[in-house]
């Protein structure tokens, strides 16, 4: 296993060298859940065949169904109003945002994978949160480590079925929905990523090497709630945190929505080239949160150098992106949350090459387009209609993450007074 560590050494290997560590080690415990060979998805897939059919697919169907148009940006306004509307119900009364946080992003990728948003109060769709959070915690847990450090483990039975009972719920969800949708199908009219899914499927048929068959689809349709929810929520959340932390920083964006939109114009992300600060906001959150401090694993592809150092094919690589993030040698005040971080002398937005919070290179995140654009559109539209603040009588929350796959904040209660 090589760690690597530092901007320089990750640019080389993520931006230079990005074939030669494009490919992912074994992972035991989603082996023991059944997600092997060509059903690994997107994530998990080996560097080949399989997975650049599922992220050139995956990367040309988000952009059928609107990601960076028009059409995706409509909907993700439409569903920060309905957020909106939810904080407005609480009335300024204190609250945990997690859940609502939740599912305003879910319901923007259930919209393209499943065709359909869901209410606030469905039974169904709570659930399916509720075992997806608990999933997260499970991969992240003593069990899952145990498993991934001895692999036999997982033969033992009934220990995969108790441990990763979340997962298992998962497979089965996603499996009835695609059920569902296949009942409804009509080649000729393509509803959502799971039809596009399936049109594939029925190119492929007789090709028993391509990726597209009925397990890849389970994964591959888990694989994108999961990238399209865990991350922009869990900036989210870091995002009111910081503004209750920092109210003078909160008063500044205030201030800049109050001057580019006003009070009743809706946000577009035309918006962003307007609000220099509102906009190094965002990124410092993203920064400063590091959720993914260490990205997924890489394995080297082939025999490659990086940093002077001969790396032979088939070893793991770690890229700590954290090294990155908080790199004081790029960063002024690294540990610190400073939006000044991205802004020049005059006031206008700079951009950091160490800014690399959704990975980069052949691995990058496949939905950093839609997050840039819920992350914006959320935030600006709940600072253009609220103030947020620390309840009365209750200690400031605290800035130190706690671990559940990501790096999130420890549970915090704030209240959200309509301006």
């Amino acid at each position: 296993m090589v760690v690597l560590n530092g901007f320089e050494v990750m640019k080389e290997a993520l931006m230079q060298k990005s074939e030669d560590i494009a490919d992912r080690p074994r992972f035991p415990l989603f082996e023991s859940l059944g997600i092997t060979g060509n059903s690994k998805g997107v994530s998990l897939a080996h560097y080949g065949r399989a997975w650049q059919e599922q992220r050139r697919f995956s990367l040309t169907t988000l952009r059928d169904f609107g990601m960076g148009k028009k059409s995706l940006e409509t909907r993700v306004s439409e569903e920060a109003e309905f957020l909106c509307a939810e904080f407005q119900s609480l009335k300024g009364k204190p609250f945990d945002p997690h859940f609502l946080l939740n599912t305003a992003v879910s319901n923007i990728i259930s919209s393209i994978v499943f065709g359909d948003r869901f209410e606030y109060d469905d039974g169904k769709f709570n659930k399916l949160l509720r075992v997806f959070e608990d999933a997260l915690k499970a991969e992240s847990g003593f069990f899952a480590q145990v498993v991934s450090a001895i692999p036999c483990l997982r033969h033992i039975p009934g220990l995969v079925e108790k441990v990763f009972q979340p997962q298992i719920f998962m497979k089965a969800y996603v499996s009835d929905m695609v059920s569902e949708q296949r009942n409804t199908w009509d080649p000729g009219y393509t509803r959502h990523f799971i039809d596009a899914f399936l049109l594939e499927m029925e190119k492929a048929k007789g090709d028993k090497d391509s990726s597209f068959n009925e397990k890849s689809l389970v994964v591959t349709t888990i694989d994108l709630f999961t990238a399209g929810i865990e991350t922009t929520t869990t900036t989210s959340r870091w995002a009111l945190l910081f503004m209750i932390l920092y109210p003078e920083v909160q008063r500044r964006v205030h201030k800049e929505i109050d001057e580019v939109i006003g009070r009743n114009r809706k946000p577009t992300m035309a918006d962003v080239l307007s609000m220099p600060y509102t906009n190094a906001v965002i990124h410092e959150v993203q920064r400063c949160g590091d959720i993914f401090p260490v990205a997924a694993y890489h394995m080297s592809y082939r025999n490659t150098e990086i940093g002077g150092y001969f790396i032979p094919k088939g070893t793991i690589v770690v890229t700590n992106l954290s090294s990155v993030l908080k790199d004081d040698r790029v960063w002024k005040k690294p540990l610190q949350f400073y939006p000044e971080h991205f802004m020049d002398v005059d006031g206008k937005f700079v951009k950091h090459e160490a800014f690399i919070p959704f990975s980069a290179g052949r691995r990058a995140c496949p939905g950093e387009h839609l997050a840039r654009m819920e992350l914006f559109l959320f935030f600006t539209t709940l600072l253009q209609s609220f103030t947020f603040q620390i309840p009365d009588k209750m200690p400031r929350p605290q800035e130190s993450p706690v671990l559940a796959v990501t790096l999130c904040p420890q549970p915090f209660t704030l209240c959200a007074i309509a301006r």
